[in-house]
C-alpha cells in the first residue's frame, strides 16, 4: 500500500483515514484477524452474541479480484440502507463495523460503529479507531463453536 494508494482512497471515500488505520494496514493489508482477537466486546447484547460483536476480518485498501473493500463502501452503503458519511471496515451485508464520521466531519477521527441492517440498529464500539483495536480481547470469546482438531 503506498501513499498514493491511501490519497486515492481518501479522495474515493470523502473522508481523512485514521492514522492508526492505516498503520495496520502497511503491515497487512486487510485480510483476517487472528482468533484471539476476532471479536469486540459489548454492553449490550445484538443479535450477534449477548456480549460481543463478530471482527473477524478487515477490509484493506487497493484493488484485488473477489474482496470487499473500505473502496467499495459508497455502494454496499446505498445496497444496505446505511447511514453517511462511514467508511466499512467489516462485515457481510447485514452486520457491519464501520469508522464513523456523522459527529465528528469527514477530516476529524471517527469513532467505531457496529450497524445491524436486519434491526435498524447501531451500536457504538469504540471513540476511535486505535481504541478498538486496544479493547479486542486477547483471549477471544466463547462463541460455543469446537475448533477442528488440529486448529
Amino acid at each position: 500500500m503506498t501513499e498514493g494508494t491511501v490519497r486515492d482512497a481518501e479522495l474515493r471515500l470523502g473522508v481523512l483515514l485514521p492514522a492508526s488505520l492505516l498503520s495496520v494496514l502497511r503491515v497487512q493489508n486487510g485480510g483476517g484477524v487472528a482468533a484471539a482477537w476476532n471479536a469486540f466486546p459489548t454492553r449490550m447484547p445484538t443479535l450477534w452474541s449477548k456480549n460481543h460483536v463478530p471482527f473477524d476480518e478487515l477490509m484493506g485498501i487497493g484493488e484485488r479480484e473477489r474482496t470487499t473493500l473500505v473502496l467499495d463502501t459508497p455502494y454496499l452503503v446505498e445496497e444496505w440502507g446505511l447511514p453517511s458519511p462511514i467508511v466499512l471496515l467489516s462485515g457481510d451485508g447485514h452486520c457491519w463495523i464501520a469508522l464513523d464520521y456523522r459527529a465528528c466531519g469527514r477530516h476529524g477521527e471517527p469513532t467505531v460503529t457496529w450497524f445491524d441492517t436486519d434491526t435498524d440498529t447501531e451500536l457504538a464500539l469504540a471513540t476511535d479507531f486505535q481504541s478498538l483495536l486496544e479493547g479486542a480481547p486477547a483471549d477471544g470469546f466463547d462463541s460455543g463453536v469446537q475448533p477442528a482438531p488440529g486448529g
